[in-house]
């Protein structure tokens, strides 16, 4: 009587908190192992391997080095059983992405010290601009720039500004802290009462959030009008 070979279990059929994929969304990248990883970027396995037992076959065969992994050619990775081109293929182009990312350094985030800092950063923006628009500077505790969003883009005479458009960005960035900024086509630099009425909601909400609201810069032409340097906040 022929004996069949015991296939695995399928990944599909492992529990939700075992498949890597599901793992990942769940828990996040960095709860899966290295085998888990590799399974991702193989996607399949063979008819006897599941693809998270093919990515532990290649780590084994580099004694579970990964710098070793980086080293290895398509056709090295090509002798090793259920490993065909496009396999190799990913896991090279993966790897290469992750050597170019080291290799990269990371840009500075721009500090904001004074008023100026925030003018300079919106300035390119709405200096020019022949209709309204309103930005927020996201800010980490060390008062650098995580991301600038314009909100909304308006008229000549306003524009809307959503509180809670704001802080929903503003909780998605972590933020610390925010700055506001919008411009006067007019060239008017007094700030209106509008103007006021809104910095006054935005301060009183990130209080409850426990974002402060640092500044609003209004730019009109080459000239600015800050609320925190003339005691408006």
């Amino acid at each position: 009587m022929k004996v069949e070979e015991a296939k695995p279990l399928r990944i599909k059929s492992w529990s939700p908190d075992d498949r890597p994929r599901e793992k990942l969304l769940l828990k996040g990248p960095g709860s899966l192992s290295d085998a888990e990883l590799f399974a991702i970027l193989l996607g399949t396995g063979t008819r006897t391997l599941s693809a998270v037992d093919l990515a532990k076959n290649i780590l084994a065969s580099v004694n579970h080095n990964m710098h070793d992994v980086a080293r290895l050619s398509a056709k090295d990775l090509m002798r090793i059983k259920g490993i065909g081109e496009a396999k190799a293929i990913s896991i090279m182009a993966a790897l290469e992405i992750g050597r170019r990312r080291k290799e990269t350094e990371p840009e500075e985030k721009p500090k904001i010290a004074a008023s100026r800092d925030a003018y300079l950063l919106v300035s390119a923006h709405l200096t020019d601009l022949p209709y309204e628009e309103f930005w927020v500077l996201m800010l980490n505790r060390a008062n650098r720039v995580v991301r600038k969003l314009r909100i909304s883009q308006g008229g000549v005479a306003g524009t809307v500004a959503d509180p809670k458009i704001i802080f929903r960005s503003a909780l998605e960035d972590l933020a610390s802290g925010i700055i506001l900024a919008h411009n006067h086509p007019s060239g008017n630099l007094n700030a209106s009462q509008a103007d006021i009425d809104l910095t006054k909601r935005i301060k009183e909400a990130g209080r409850l959030l426990e974002i402060q609201l640092l500044d609003h810069i209004i730019v009109a032409g080459q000239k600015y009008f800050s609320f925190a340097d003339e005691g408006l906040l």
